[in-house]
């Protein structure tokens, strides 16, 4: 009898002994795989930042040389205006 209880007990222990190094391996684990994860998640953080602030670079680029065409444009219309003017009083006063 004292020899299945002690055979017993000592089961009993080593069970509980690798229980307790499967939880230690399981938090092990579980650090590395949040530290990976949170690499990945910085690591795609970055790439999208650089994809969108290139796009937003190129969009903005094309939208300001659209202003500044359209600047260009009015300027010269005002320009010619001014011409048009110019003409019409130096001809008066010639008159």
């Amino acid at each position: 009898m004292k020899n299945i209880m002690l055979s017993l007990i000592a089961v009993m222990g080593l069970v509980g002994f690798s229980s307790l190094s499967f939880a230690e391996d399981m938090g092990k684990m579980k650090d590395e795989m949040k530290g990976e994860m949170k690499g990945m998640k910085d690591e795609m953080k970055g790439e999208m930042k650089g994809d969108m602030k290139g796009d937003m670079k190129g969009e903005m680029k094309g939208k300001m040389k659209a202003k500044h065409d359209e600047m260009k444009g009015d300027m010269k219309d005002m320009k010619g205006e001014m011409k048009g003017e110019m003409k019409g009083k130096m001809g008066e006063m010639g008159k």
